[in-house]
């Protein structure tokens, strides 16, 4: 326990240590262990903000118990991720052993401090649930930025500098920013720096500092050196390398640059003779490489230290619990007798989100007082995953990149492409149906979203009523098992068209219409099913508003892994892939030439198809528009805070981005969200789901428009004129003010042509009485915060990745029509992929839907790895310049970030080309008017 005559540090206070024990890293409801008898030595730690505690422990005490009582006095539940190093009697650095002794560890206990510290470095951030945790990280950063471990260009240095300093002393301002800066160290070459400091962190006002150290994380999870401590050796040639260790597997690198990676998956056993450190690698018939891998290091006792870091890698980070202990030998003993000892990561993150007991409150007093954006933050919640940081030095993978994605090496050869291009049929009409093949896989894994996963998760619990399960389940069954069936045969039929064991066959095989033709009678009789998905989606909404339970449930299988977009759009995915058919169909007939051996049969069969499945869309076209619309309403109330209902009759949306408002403070970024009734503008809040709250709302019917560039001197500016108030706001570019000045146009037209009808739809939909913040306020009193805090929390990582938080970061704007053309474009298929200064090629499955790239190594994945919002990116064809010599090539790029994609064939380039425009450019609203039946507002 911590001596009763010490006075409680700066540190106990700042990190909210209470005068309880608090919670350890233990099972739920347990103390720390009993100390054994005996007498009791005093142990200094150094924590990770520099302040010393002195522990006192038993003699006999393992290195557990010590352990436990820093992580208590922390009230830090994920402990696991620490622990503590002191220097032994060789000078060397190692970590403490949990399971021995401290005394045989340590021999002169009160001249020794040991460091609490990060030992296992997560490759993503998100993964830490704990605002405290995450706040030791940063302090780990930052410790590591000051002492040159972890080493990065000037760019990246600046803004990770920026980021400490908007946490400890608030918002900027020049005299104050300058003087700390003068008194705090962070980078050795900081004075070089101080410009480019500045200037970043003038962009973080209002960010908090539990967010500043969210972004910190972001950053520096992207760097090279990210969590990487060195160990000297050397190749069998006398090379002088360094070996390290991280959550992927072995590194080695010289200086401080990565030359080579031995991924766990290809590790067969680590181990070591004398100086000698061993690398044996599983047995690889394409690979040049040799089997075992030798290292030469300074003394056996480097090599045992490095080793016994490698197996609490790979045992913390690999294995879903923690090992058993070998039992001891009878006589002799062999080798060493170490194991990890711990929680494994999976087992930290199911204990976190499993434990009912309530967490104790993190607190941050103020580090410096003159700061008033710097007091005191309390945040029992979880940060959102923030897959947007921009990152100014253009290092890849880029933090849209899961580093699963960059360790598996699938890279087809120049040789491979070649036998692929001679084995696989070049007709254009083989590609298209082997596009039906692709995108069919990833309907049938979305249709499992609601069948298999949804109906596990969700519809077996009591909360949801039995007619609302059957409505769902009853309706979606059939259309799977149907879908499951047409998979196999264009599967099947594939197989076959692609000449793997009837090549000298021509015709009979080289043709799908006739496979769409007879599955097409099927699909006809599952129009009524169709219908009521619809019916689904109202009903499962409307039981939500009167279930807490049910909302929870909603909400947390929309945090799994498999619930990639948002729920609702799953309901509509029936819908959206009859229109893929249909699009897929004149493709195929277009194709056709009367020349064509095949014309006359495949274009009937074809042909045949199109009329049957351009009935289906006729007549169930209408629905579609109304439960689009309805989808999105129900998706930005997620996002937003202050409504108390968005989606009422007659609502449509239009349009939401990016708008800076002109006030007497200067311009300041909003997020705008139009509807055919209401303009609401909003500001990002630290919400613990990050919603945007609301500032104002302008009621469109008699609201009139005027460009104001030359009154304001402001570019792209415009000032709307509402009855009851005028705002004056501007856009990023001269074509983001276009479509916002031809959206609003249309919009107040249409409000004008219903009267005063929108003012009452404002009364039933806001909370004037109250400004933003005291709704805010009241949103997280009385019982939501204890009855619904969990599901909550955990919602954020998906509202870090919608498509308002993607506007809001890349400053952009989409509209109602951009969104239904995003649906429609669905496309799936295999690219290979390359970062800008990457050589190889990554073979992945990559599902184009809602804006976003989603990336899996094989289609048989049951979830994403990765994920890359395109809102904001340019695809263009790589210039000679870039040195990208392959057919098929296209690039993806946004500020520093660049992609390369290659595809196997024009026709598939093609498509992804035509896809992604589909998203980077943005749709005139004179085709959302052509899609839609009249019908009054």
């Amino acid at each position: 326990m911590v001596e009763p005559e010490e006075r409680p540090s700066v540190a106990g206070q700042r990190l909210g240590a209470p005068e309880s024990m608090g919670i350890s890293t233990l099972e739920p409801g347990q103390r720390p262990p009993t100390m054994p008898p005996g007498r009791q030595v005093s142990i200094r730690v150094k924590m990770l903000d520099d302040t010393q505690e002195v522990f006192a422990v038993s003699q006999r005490a393992p290195g557990k118990v010590l352990f436990d009582l820093v992580c208590a006095h922390l009230n830090l539940i994920e402990g696991d991720y620490f622990s503590l190093e002191f220097q032994d009697q060789h000078k060397m650095t190692v970590w403490l052993d949990l399971l021995k002794p401290i005394l045989k560890q340590i021999r002169r206990p009160k001249n020794t401090i040991l460091r609490f510290v990060v030992k296992f470095f997560p490759p993503d951030h998100t993964q830490l649930l704990e605002e405290l945790t995450r706040y030791l990280f940063a302090l780990q950063i930052k410790h590591d930025l000051a002492c040159g471990d972890l080493t990065c260009n000037e760019s990246s240095a600046a803004l990770l500098v920026s980021h400490i300093v908007q946490s400890e002393i608030g918002d900027f301002e020049e005299v104050q920013c300058k003087q700390h800066l003068l008194n705090n160290k962070y980078i050795p070459e900081q004075d070089a720096l101080m410009d480019k400091i500045i200037e970043y962190h003038q962009k973080h006002v209002g960010q908090t500092p539990a967010e500043s150290d969210y972004q910190l994380l972001e950053i520096a999870r992207r760097l090279e050196m990210y969590g990487v401590r060195l160990h000297p050796a050397k190749d069998r040639e006398g090379t002088k390398l360094s070996l390290a260790v991280a959550h992927s597997g072995v590194l080695v690198f010289q200086g401080h640059t990565k030359i080579n990676a031995f991924n766990w998956s290809k590790v067969r056993k680590l181990s070591f003779k004398r100086k000698r450190f061993l690398i044996k690698l599983r047995p690889d018939l394409n690979s040049n490489c040799q089997d075992t891998l030798e290292f030469m290091m300074g003394s056996r006792d480097c090599c045992k230290v490095f080793w016994k870091i490698c197996v609490e890698y790979h045992a913390f980070f690999r294995l879903f619990e923690e090992p058993k202990p070998k039992p001891k030998p009878v006589l002799f003993t062999r080798g060493s007798s170490f194991r990890f000892s711990g929680r494994t990561q999976r087992q930290v993150i199911d204990y976190v989100k499993d434990s009912e007991f309530k967490k104790v409150p993190f607190e941050r007093s103020p580090q410096h007082s003159e700061s008033p954006s710097a007091g005191q933050v309390m945040v029992n919640g979880q940060k959102q995953s923030l897959s947007l940081g921009q990152s100014p030095d253009g290092r890849q993978p880029s933090p849209l990149t899961s580093p699963l994605l960059t360790d598996a090496g699938f890279v087809r050869t120049d040789d491979e492409d070649e036998v692929r291009r001679k084995r696989f049929p070049a007709d254009k009409a083989y590609f298209i149906a082997k596009e039906l093949l692709t995108t069919e896989r990833t309907y049938l894994k979305d249709l499992e979203v609601i069948t298999v996963s949804f109906q596990k998760s969700v519809g077996k619990d009591e909360a949801m009523p039995d007619s609302l399960r059957n409505l769902i389940f009853a309706n979606f069954e059939p259309v799977y098992k149907f879908h499951e069936t047409f998979l196999k045969d264009v599967d099947q039929r594939l197989a076959q068209w692609e000449g793997r064991s009837n090549a000298h066959i021509k015709g009979d095989y080289q043709r799908v219409g006739d496979v769409m033709l007879k599955n097409i009678q099927g699909l006809k009789l599952l129009t009524a099913h169709l219908q009521k998905h619809s019916e689904a989606l109202l009903e499962l909404e409307q039981t939500c508003r009167s279930s807490r339970r049910l909302e929870g449930l909603c909400r947390d299988f929309e945090l799994q892994k498999v619930c990639y977009l948002p729920l609702n759009i799953f309901f509509l995915r029936p819908l959206h892939r009859l229109m893929h058919y249909k699009q897929i169909l004149e493709r195929l007939c277009k194709h056709y030439p009367p020349t064509h051996d095949d014309f006359r049969d495949s274009r009937a069969f074809a042909l045949t198809a199109l009329a049957d499945i351009s009935e289906m869309v006729v007549q169930l076209h209408g629905t579609l528009i109304k439960m689009e619309n309805f989808q999105k309403l129900l998706e930005l109330k997620k996002d937003l805070t202050g409504v108390d209902n968005l989606a009422i009759p007659g609502r449509e949306f239009i349009r939401l981005g990016c708008l800076s408002r002109l006030s007497g403070k200067g311009l300041q970024q909003r997020m705008f969200f139009l509807f055919n009734d209401v303009l609401m503008y909003t500001s990002r809040g630290m919400t613990a789901s990050n919603q945007f709250k609301m500032h104002g709302q302008l009621p469109l019917y008699g609201m009139t428009i005027r460009e104001s560039e030359d009154e304001w001197g402001v570019p792209h500016s415009f000032t709307l004129f509402g009855q009851r108030q005028s705002v004056v706001v501007a856009a990023s570019s001269a074509s983001e003010m276009e479509k916002w000045l031809e959206d609003i146009k249309m919009a107040i037209e249409l409000a004008d042509k219903c009267n005063d009808s929108s003012a009452e739809i404002l009364s039933s939909s806001f909370t004037d009485s109250k400004s933003p913040e005291e709704s805010s306020a009241d949103q997280e009193s009385e019982d939501d915060l204890s009855a619904s805090r969990t599901s909550l929390e955990r919602q954020t990582p998906h509202r870090g990745n919608t498509t308002v938080h993607v506007c809001w970061h890349r400053n952009s704007s989409v509209s109602m029509v951009d969104f239904s053309v995003a649906l429609e474009n669905q496309l799936s298929g295999n690219l290979l992929r390359k970062f800008k200064n990457s050589n190889g090629w990554q073979k992945l499955w990559v599902v184009f839907t809602n804006f976003s790239l989603f990336f899996y190594k094989t289609h048989q994945d049951e979830f994403p790895l990765a994920s890359l919002p395109l809102l904001g990116y340019s695809i263009t064809i790589p210039s000679e310049s870039e040195n990208i010599h392959k057919d098929y090539v296209f690039k993806l790029h946004f500020k520093s970030h660049v992609y390369y994609f290659r595809s196997e064939s024009e026709y598939t380039f093609e498509r992804w080309m035509e896809v992604i425009r589909s998203t980077t450019c943005s749709s005139s609203h004179i085709r959302s008017l052509s899609r839609k039946e009249p019908h009054v507002y």
